[in-house]
């Protein structure tokens, strides 16, 4: 792909923004940043920043829209914006963030996504390639954009390498090019309720993932779940199921306590259930999904036993932090939709204060209902959702409104004896707070670390 003297406008200036902003300068192109918010706020990224650049802060306008030759959009910036629109009907070509990457990667792509376990999975998978001996990177949503690996890589000379990426269906909506050679689509619940009008159109954008699949390719899908399962009629790939359900005539599955492999008509035992160091049916099913791209990617059944007998789990997803007078304090902060907040009420079995709360992304908060009765002390609300919260869970839990996190732990401190845990569980987004989830689990740590020095 040329980038040499186009003119290309970059929409939205947080990490990924910065990124691709600092690869096209680096091969001339004439970049022009777009953001909501204003150069202040900015100023710490923009002081990153390789070469000149245009700044269009404060705002969208449409002529920067309109007089580029490419448009490259950050993750969290909608094309249902008026000035996509525009753009779209003037055959302006609007590329994501890991579309762009794409054209640069040498190497064979992993990619994994789905309502929830994306990053555990990606992370899972990330561990399995390593202690096999593979040359490989984890990148994507996980905190380590794609167009960052491409930076480093692209005209190096180093050998090709295999790219695990967790995506979104936001960065999935604008792929063209985009190939994963192996493929998993974990499950699929209603979330992003705030940015998707039907939950078909967020079913559209998270099955994109298999697009430009060929038949040489291979697609992962859980067999549990009746829309992942319905894709699977719709693949062009090779597909591969997995169940902690049922089992399969061809996949990977749990049967008796034992996660099983059946392929090319023989069985392979891989290991009891109880060995594996994650807790949650949840975090079973991402080992499960692991475990098929392992077993396409041509991986030992005694390597994959081995790394999830090992695997301690990923920082703020259910992250045991603490143990305070025998009371546990679980840092889940990347739970940001109700499903994955349901999913940890239901993988920790002592009574239960839970913290949750945040930015609404239209949830319907009853549905944590049958999770919260007889099992949650206390729920203590924070953020922007607190009264809606309230209202949908009123009569099953008592719940208290705090103004902060700091304030929210040391009320769950106190509403505790020993045996309990605290759990941080939000169920929303963290930006009317935080800067990310990441921001959030960090200042939930330091408040229990402070409360544990005192």
């Amino acid at each position: 792909m040329k980038l040499k003297k186009k003119s290309v406008l970059v929409v939205g200036f947080a990490r990924s923004g910065l990124t691709a902003a600092n690869f096209l300068l680096k091969r001339g192109a004439r970049v022009t940043i777009t953001d909501l918010h204003n150069k202040n706020t900015l100023k710490e990224h923009i002081s990153q920043l390789v070469g000149p650049v245009q700044l269009s802060l404060g705002g969208h306008r449409l002529e920067d829209f309109l007089n580029t030759d490419l448009i490259v959009l950050s993750p969290g910036v909608s094309l249902s914006r008026p000035e996509l629109q525009a753009a779209s009907q003037h055959n302006i070509a609007i590329l994501s963030e890991v579309e762009l990457a794409y054209r640069f990667v040498n190497g064979t792509v992993i990619g994994v996504t789905g309502s929830n376990g994306k990053t555990t999975t990606t992370s899972l998978i990330g561990e399995l390639l390593k202690n096999s001996g593979k040359q490989s990177m984890v990148a994507g949503n996980i905190g380590f954009p794609l167009i960052q690996w491409a930076e480093t890589q692209y005209g190096s000379g180093a050998p090709p390498t295999t790219v695990v990426v967790e995506l979104s269906s936001f960065q999935l909506e604008t792929i063209e090019k985009f190939r994963c050679h192996i493929a998993a689509l974990l499950n699929l619940t209603p979330d992003h309720q705030d940015r998707y009008q039907k939950f078909e159109d967020y079913i559209r954008a998270k099955e994109r993932i298999f697009l430009n699949q060929t038949s040489g390719d291979h697609a992962i899908l859980n067999a549990d779940n009746p829309h992942t399962l319905e894709i699977a009629e719709r693949c062009k790939s090779s597909v591969l199921l997995f169940s902690r359900k049922r089992s399969l005539e061809k996949g990977v599955f749990v049967q008796k306590g034992i996660i099983r492999i059946r392929s090319k008509g023989k069985n392979h035992d891989l290991m009891p259930i109880q060995n594996i160091r994650l807790i949650g049916n949840h975090n079973l099913e991402n080992v499960l999904a692991a475990t098929a791209v392992g077993l396409v990617a041509g991986l030992t059944p005694k390597t994959m036993a081995k790394t999830f007998e090992n695997f301690r789990g990923v920082e703020h997803r259910l992250e045991l932090i603490a143990e305070l007078n025998s009371v546990s304090f679980y840092n889940d902060s990347k739970a940001t939709n109700i499903d994955s907040a349901s999913r940890a009420l239901q993988a920790l079995t002592v009574p239960l204060v839970v913290i949750m709360g945040g930015l609404d992304k239209g949830a319907d908060f009853g549905k944590l209902r049958p999770f919260m009765a007889d099992k949650v002390k206390l729920l203590i609300l924070i953020g922007s959702a607190t009264n809606k919260i309230h209202k949908a869970l009123s009569g099953t839990v008592k719940t208290i409104a705090v103004s902060d996190m700091i304030e929210a732990v040391q009320q769950a401190h106190q509403a505790t004896v020993p045996g309990d845990a605290v759990l941080l569980s939000p169920g929303c987004a963290s930006f009317d707070m935080f800067k990310n989830f990441e921001h959030r689990g960090r200042i939930f740590k330091q408040a229990v670390q402070a409360l544990e020095n005192s």
